[in-house]
């Protein structure tokens, strides 16, 4: 057997070991720290490239709730929008169920831990969230949390939101290192969704481009303003992401407004809403020449007339022009907990209501000028009728009349009298078209003597033939509306029993206006009126004569055929 060791020796042989085993514990130790800093590094770079790899807003605020879950092994991770008015305008949940989302009574509303982070936006780290004062406890059905970690995420100057981060995977607490690496991540994804709410805001106005040019191009290709209208709404509602776009514009009295057109969700249920114009947004928006936007479809808790008993949410109002002339109004509304409009859509709608008020303006002053030209040419041509064509007939006539005088031919005179009368009809009914040249066309009402014309012309089809009519007197300007409308369904009865029963080859048609009467004459050549036959029609014209204090009269006409002579005063209707 060797020699035993003493222990003082054996003690000075150990203790070099076991600080060598000490030592190579801690850099081990260090090693897997370096190794697991390494990694977390590149988790770091990875999800920044991650963050940053795609230019949809939605999509990049996903991207990054879910990697600052991976990078701390959260179980819960959330994002919440903060508004002007500093409420959660938005709240993006992950890492929940479909089923404990169902459960929850509502969303956070900015109260609380979060309200705090919203009113000192500095991260927040916390080992219990009960703990802290400020805590106001979970809704009804929201899952229990105990660590949290918040950092804010800034975009330029400004905070745009906050990032709750709670329950680490295993049960642990949230460290610096772990806070370190979530302000990281959140200054990287502040420059990502800084750049995606720029490319959707150039996307946006590529899209107002577009639509101004479409839109412009409608009109002064002659589109039809209805169609142009439909087509700002569809626009208006697409470039804006809402689910309804309205187009109200002045009611008739011109005291508020009334939905013309619209389009997407519940077009059907609000055209035709009216509104009174005042002290409300409506009015505002209106009257004020720029956007209101609401966080919903109330105003001072009574719903917006246009949006009444709809499940809508956000509201956008946008004058249709400037503030002094506005032709309408633009309504917008989003679904039900969609976010809210921002103040730079606001102003893309405003602008491209603005450039299409701007070219229904231009539109209308193309069309004003076309009627112009159109009334212009009229004139001329009835100045030609009236200063060239009637003075050569009249010179004609003239001329056959001491040609009549002359001759010593009775039948010779007679021919020539007839070619004399037929001039003198001629004339009559150049006047008529003359003034109906004059008259037609320029205004919204419709002249009494153009739908005599309208009423003769359309008899044609059914008589065979066009009847004769002579118009004499100032028919448009004495002849009262009311009286105006059984005048005209005198002729449409008359003509109508001609070609019904006359059997008539000829028809004439004579309306006369004196200073206190207006007399409808027609006549044909057919076979009279039959002992037997039906009078409703004929009852019907004795009545409307009656009303108005006139009177009517049946007659066999000279030569054969029938007469019928119809008049009543020019007043009211009685």
């Amino acid at each position: 057997m060797g020699e035993e060791v003493p222990g003082p020796e054996r003690a000075r042989f150990l203790l070099p070991r076991l600080h060598l085993d000490d030592l190579l514990s801690e850099l081990q130790s260090r090693i897997d720290s370096a190794l697991l800093t390494r990694d977390r590094v590149h988790s770091l770079l990875d999800a920044v490239v991650t963050i940053g790899s795609g230019l949809d807003v939605e999509a990049v605020l996903r991207r990054l709730v879910q990697a600052s879950m991976d990078l701390v092994d959260a179980r819960y991770g959330a994002l919440g929008v903060i508004g002007p008015d500093g409420e959660l305008t938005r709240f993006l949940p992950l890492g929940l169920g479909e089923e404990e989302i169902a459960r929850i009574d509502h969303w956070p509303q900015g109260q609380g831990i979060l309200g705090l982070l919203i009113k000192d936006p500095r991260p927040l780290r916390l080992r219990r969230i009960e703990d802290h004062p400020e805590s106001r406890g979970f809704p009804e059905g929201h899952p229990p949390m105990r660590g949290f970690l918040g950092v804010p995420i800034r975009v330029r100057d400004s905070v745009f939101g906050n990032l709750y981060l709670t329950e680490k995977a295993d049960g642990g607490e949230f460290d610096e290192d772990d806070e370190a690496i979530v302000i990281a991540l959140s200054t990287a994804a502040g420059v990502a969704i800084e750049n995606a709410r720029l490319y959707e805001e150039t996307r946006r106005r590529e899209l107002l481009l577009d639509a101004s040019d479409e839109v412009t191009t409608r009109l002064l290709t002659g589109a039809e303003t209805g169609d142009v209208l439909a087509l700002i709404a569809r626009r208006a509602r697409r470039m804006s992401g809402s689910a309804l776009a309205a187009l109200a514009i002045p009611s008739p009295g011109g005291e508020g407004l009334v939905v013309d057109t619209a389009d997407g969700e519940w077009a059907d249920r609000v055209q035709g809403r009216s509104v009174e114009l005042g002290d409300t947004a409506t009015g505002r928006a209106y009257h004020g020449g720029g956007p209101v936007a609401l966080p919903g479809v109330e105003e001072g808790g009574c719903p917006l007339p246009f949006l009444a008993d709809l499940e809508a949410g956000p509201v956008l109002l946008a004058p249709l022009g400037g503030r002094v002339a506005a032709r309408g109004l633009l309504v917008l509304a989003r679904e039900h907990g969609d976010d809210p409009y921002t103040a730079t859509t606001g102003h893309l709608l405003s602008a491209f209501s603005g450039h299409a008020a701007v070219a229904l303006e231009l539109a209308e002053a193309r069309v004003d000028a076309e009627r112009l030209s159109v009334l212009e040419d009229r004139d001329r041509i009835a100045k030609d009728l009236h200063d060239v064509i009637i003075q050569r007939l009249f010179a004609v006539a003239m001329s056959l009349m001491s040609t009549v005088r002359r001759t010593s031919d009775r039948g010779h005179a007679q021919r020539v009298q007839r070619a004399v009368d037929d001039l003198d009809d001629t004339i009559r009914q150049i006047r008529s078209t003359i003034f109906a040249l004059q008259h037609a066309g320029g205004e919204d009402r419709r002249w009494l003597r153009t739908q005599i014309l309208d009423i003769a012309n359309a008899s044609g089809e059914s008589l065979g033939f066009t009847p004769g009519l002579r118009l004499e007197g100032p028919i448009d300007s004495r002849v009262p509306d009311g009286v105006a409308e059984h005048v005209m369904a005198v002729l449409q009865e008359a003509l109508s029993n001609i070609a019904r029963h006359a059997g008539a080859s000829r028809a004439d048609i004579r309306v006369r206006v004196t200073d206190d009467l207006v007399e409808v004459d027609v006549s044909d050549d057919g076979s009279g009126i039959p002992e037997d036959g039906r009078r409703g029609g004929l009852h019907n014209l004795q009545e409307r004569a009656r009303a108005l204090g006139g009177s009517f009269e049946i007659r066999p006409a000279v030569g054969g055929g029938t007469r019928l002579l119809w008049n009543a005063p020019l007043g009211e209707e009685g």
